[in-house]
């Protein structure tokens, strides 16, 4: 008990977003919540260990056989499973379904770290007393989003080959797996998930606008409860009662199974719930993951929806003095532009210069309003190319290694796509979304800065910086 006393004493860092401050909530549905948890039908489902598990076995199953048929499949990229299914089926599936209205619920059926999560707890399905691992702490300097926003950086360099060479996708995919389970018998919980993954990264950012959440019912229970059961089965290291938003929380439903007082609730709950109130730190990370993903979105339509063939070629053709610009550019405008930028916008909102101790609270701050431009983004880039090439899911089920198969009579389908005229609409759509729900936080949190008057003064710089980006992206896919 002394040891899990002291791990209870690092959860805030541990747990939490960083940069998030307010005191843990007790939510319920006179909040606005619907607890799924009550519904009778659901409950059975979430307290067996056994539908997730089967769901975890099906995704395992994919990514094992995406290996294979990018390592062995055709090398041409439009005829491989590989390439339509990580790159168009699972990426359109993540932006639209799983993280919007999700959050981390595909963190839960993640091939990526199961093997590794195996062998450190022991057990397929539950956790066991034989288990494999040194169960280190992670690092305390490496917590945060900084290394998974650098290595989203680091694919995002290499995505035009990355996106259309299966063999390319497939080593990366045995890389992140092969990192997964080598920390995993060095470090406790899922430290490649919460401290490295990109897509955990971003996931779990975004997860703050979803309209789902796990969090204790009952602050007082929890507190009384000395066991913390739920912290000791949690495979990501998370105490429910320490949750302030869903950014850490991987929906494994451990807690849930295993919590005694019956005391655990799976929300409904408004979109952007997590977002819009005043956080005091100065950690920099999120907001600079969230400009990461801005930016990256802002360059990946420039390269694949753009009007330059020249700037399309140049980011294939790697290790060549183009792609080396290329590669400049897309690193300037992630590390250098954007954040520059972003912080002259939060600087010009103050009336004064306060420091830099408080321009770095204001940025981080800020950075909430980031979240739906950056998320809306990516919705509006991801319908760009979704909807023209749905066909070829539907040829590389019957043709998964592109040898010329044709197993469920799909290989030559095709759908007609050119009198499709709702894209460009829904990508308007969205980005008018994600901009004026960025502009309705800038207001809410510049109210909650001093001084309380001249409101635009505070707001009207970073939602200008918003109008800018919008348009950029809206002239990059739609013209």
């Amino acid at each position: 008990m002394e040891g899990l006393a002291v791990k209870l004493q690092d959860l805030e860092e541990r747990t939490f977003i960083p940069g998030s401050l307010a005191q843990p909530r007790v939510l319920a549905t006179s909040q606005g919540r619907l607890d799924l948890v009550r519904v009778g039908w659901i409950r059975p489902v979430l307290e067996s260990r056994w539908p997730l598990f089967l769901a975890r076995a099906i995704t395992l199953a994919g990514f094992v056989f995406t290996i294979l048929v990018g390592l062995f499949g055709s090398p041409v990229g439009s005829h491989n499973f590989a390439i339509i299914f990580v790159w168009l089926a699972w990426w359109t599936a993540l932006k639209l379904v799983f993280i919007p209205l999700g959050g981390r619920s595909w963190c839960s059926v993640c091939p990526l770290p199961m093997p590794g999560e195996w062998l450190q707890r022991g057990g397929l399905v539950s956790r066991s007393q034989r288990r494999l691992g040194l169960g280190l702490r992670w690092p305390r300097p490496l917590r945060g989003y900084w290394l998974q926003a650098g290595l989203f950086l680091v694919i995002g360099a290499f995505s035009a080959v990355t996106l259309t060479d299966a063999r390319v996708t497939a080593w990366i995919l045995l890389g992140l797996i092969g990192l997964a389970i080598g920390l995993s018998l060095v470090f406790e919980n899922r430290a490649f998930c919460s401290n490295v993954c990109p897509i955990g990264g971003f996931s779990g950012m975004y997860a703050q606008m979803s309209p789902i959440e796990l969090r204790v019912r009952d602050a007082a229970v929890c507190a009384a409860h000395s066991e913390k059961t739920c912290y000791q089965e949690c495979p990501w290291g998370v105490y429910p009662l320490a949750l302030k938003d869903s950014s850490a929380c991987g929906l494994c439903m451990e807690c849930l199974r295993v919590c005694p007082q019956d005391n655990l609730a799976l929300n409904l709950r408004p979109f952007g719930s997590d977002v819009g109130t005043p956080r005091r730190s100065q950690r920099l990370d999120e907001a600079f993951l969230a400009l990461v993903m801005m930016g990256s979105a802002l360059a990946f339509s420039a390269v694949f929806t753009g009007p330059w063939g020249s700037l399309k070629s140049a980011a294939y053709v790697i290790g060549s003095p183009a792609w080396v610009a290329y590669a400049a550019g897309f690193l300037g405008l992630n590390l250098i532009l954007l954040p520059v930028v972003y912080g002259i916008s939060v600087r010009a909102g103050q009336r004064t210069w306060k420091g830099w101790a408080i321009l770095r609270q204001s940025m981080t701050n800020f950075a909430q309003a980031l979240l739906p431009l950056g998320l809306f983004a990516w919705i509006a880039f991801t319908i760009s190319f979704a909807l023209p090439k749905l066909a070829t899911i539907l040829n590389v089920l019957s043709d998964p290694m592109g040898w010329g198969w044709n197993l469920f009579g799909t290989a030559d389908s095709v759908l007609n796509t050119s009198t499709w005229t709702l894209g460009p609409l829904l990508q308007v759509a969205a980005l008018v979304i994600g901009l004026s729900w960025s502009v309705r936080l800038i207001t809410r949190l510049a109210a909650e800065e001093p001084p309380a008057n001249r409101l635009w003064r505070k707001s009207a710089p970073l939602a200008a910086f918003s109008l800018a980006y919008s348009l950029g992206m809206l002239w990059l896919l739609v013209g």
